[in-house]
């Protein structure tokens, strides 16, 4: 490998929304998630809905007037 064009691996620290830390090595000091294996529903076993900008309400609104 040539020398000088790397980035330097350093300790690194993954924060979650939820508010978990997780410490690593990454070529970044902080990395920021929404989402990680302490709230994800495939790991937990519960359903959460991640609403991304209104979506959820807005699917709510167009079919709560419809009724099956």
């Amino acid at each position: 490998m040539k020398q000088g064009i790397h980035p330097e691996y350093q300790a690194a620290k993954i924060v979650c929304a939820c508010g978990a830390e997780i410490e690593t090595r990454s070529t970044q000091p902080v990395i920021r998630v929404e989402i990680c294996s302490v709230c994800h529903p495939f790991y937990t076993g519960k359903q959460r809905l991640v609403d991304t900008a209104g979506r959820v309400e807005r699917f709510n609104r167009k079919y709560a007037s419809q009724k099956s």
